[in-house]
């Protein structure tokens, strides 16, 4: 029996009643098959199919919704595209899922205030696409783009491959429409860049993994679409050297830098040597590797980075280079970098750390991590691939398949990680996977706040249950 007196598997019964009365037949799916579909999410961690597949299409039927699961205290996981790896969107036990797949599509571009708005459930490709079409661009991207929806990328504040020169998904965002766990509607759907009328509260719910609110609509920042880039590799001695690149690119292009990603040794003799995954396009091997992508507003961006790997050879910072000359060898180069996200049958049962450090330190943390897991009897080999100028690794290490080993590997990690004061995950989120290592990332004091607002806004406890915060 439950706080309000009512037996549990009553309180549900009534609850999925009430919801079926709201949503109707195209609304709601409860059918064993149907709910099958919807246990888990792309992260590996199983879930349980939901008592029901909830599928409002309005911000007014998730606020009928989320009230009424309020009253009977029936948990809630809000599921967009699936793709999240950290399991914010498997499903425990007992829980309804509340899908944005009906809640989808542009509602608005303004090319004058360079916005566009969109429903939750949009896939995040038909919002760049949308924007292209005017010639403006939503810059934050990532490889589930097809797939991954506005609000899931809202949730878990998606990161990708243009961080270093857009920003994570929180700088994208201008306003936020988001109904609470009582199903009360908070909506600033506001265009202003400069709002300083007390508490940002978008914020608040960005990054939150769905746990205070779920978000229903949101103002997205656009910026003007520059056309065409231009695409080099660089064979480097070290890391260091892989710094000393970036500061020396940064002064060629500024903010023009797309994207600057690192391959350590490990994963680039996996992928180009070890697998068939990718084709090295260099006929030595070296210490690292770094893909740089630039935007060619200045119609020579091909000549610069020409002269950029020179200055670079000059300097002994580079040791060997491929410039694309076309798209298609540009989405070679790529398959390089992004050969990361096929390696799983090869390399077998893996943790995928999703780290975080300051840039000037991942290259010690690394250091320190290999030290650390050679000495480890439980972890096998190690790959690293990231995004080398704002500090995020992926560090994948195998092991045995055993549970015993992957919390052993993990414990290490993640306390190294505390010493360098990083992040245990940059971009993919705490979801329920990573909800016990928080506190390596987070102080007392921060989780008690964190907590005491969930309270405030979610005091059931409704809202993505077991997900951020370890039960218990």
């Amino acid at each position: 029996m439950d706080s309000t007196g009512i037996q549990q598997d009553t309180a549900q019964k009534v609850a999925i009643a009430k919801l079926n009365a709201v949503l109707g037949p195209k609304g709601m799916l409860t059918t064993v098959e149907d709910c099958a579909r919807y246990a888990s999410d792309q992260s590996g961690l199983v879930g349980t199919p939901p008592v029901a597949v909830l599928r409002p299409a309005s911000t007014e039927e998730i606020s009928a919704v989320l009230a009424i699961c309020n009253r009977y205290g029936l948990g809630v996981v809000p599921q967009g595209g699936r793709t999240g790896l950290s399991g914010g969107a498997s499903c425990p036990a007992g829980v309804v899922v509340v899908s944005t797949e009906r809640l989808t599509g542009i509602i608005e571009i303004d090319e004058e205030a360079m916005t566009l708005t969109a429903w939750a459930g949009t896939p995040l490709e038909t919002v760049q696409n949308a924007a292209r079409e005017v010639g403006l661009e939503y810059c934050v991207d990532i490889g589930a783009r097809g797939s991954a929806t506005i609000g899931g990328t809202i949730a878990t504040n998606a990161g990708g491959i243009r961080v270093l020169q857009r920003g994570m998904t929180r700088e994208n965002v201008l306003g936020l429409e988001a109904v609470l766990a009582d199903g009360s509607i908070v909506s600033r759907l506001g265009k202003t860049v400069k709002d300083n009328s007390g508490f940002d509260l978008k914020h608040m719910f960005i990054g939150s993994e769905g746990v205070l609110g779920f978000v229903t609509q949101a103002v997205l920042k656009l910026h003007r679409h520059v056309p065409g880039t231009a695409t080099a590799l660089f064979a480097l001695p070290d890391h260091a050297a892989a710094l000393r690149c970036l500061n020396v690119a940064r002064e060629t292009f500024g903010s023009r830098i797309v994207a600057f990603e690192g391959m350590w040794p490990d994963y680039w003799d996996f992928v180009c040597h070890a697998t068939t995954l990718a084709t090295s396009p260099l006929e030595d091997r070296y210490g690292f590797y770094v893909l740089i992508e630039v935007d060619s507003e200045t119609g020579r961006a091909e000549e610069e980075l020409e002269e950029l790997f020179a200055e670079l050879f000059e300097r002994d910072i580079a040791l060997d280079g491929v410039l694309a000359k076309s798209v298609a060898e540009a989405q070679t180069l790529w398959k390089l970098r992004e050969a990361v996200g096929e390696v799983d049958d090869d390399f077998g049962h893996h943790i995928n750390f999703d780290i975080g450090v300051s840039p000037s330190a991942l290259g010690a943390f690394c250091d320190a991590a290999d030290k650390k897991l050679a000495a480890l009897e439980e972890a096998g080999a190690t790959l690293k691939v990231g995004h080398i100028g704002d500090g995020n690794v992926h560090l994948l290490v195998a092991h045995d398949g055993s549970k015993a080993a992957e919390h052993r590997i993990e414990a290490e990690i993640y306390a190294l990680l505390q010493i360098y004061n990083g992040a245990v995950t940059a971009e993919h989120g705490i979801g329920r996977i990573k909800a016990p290592w928080i506190g390596y990332s987070r102080s007392p004091e921060e989780l008690a706040m964190m907590r005491a607002l969930k309270a405030q806004l979610d005091p059931r406890g409704i809202l993505n249950p077991g997900a951020l915060f370890s039960e218990g």
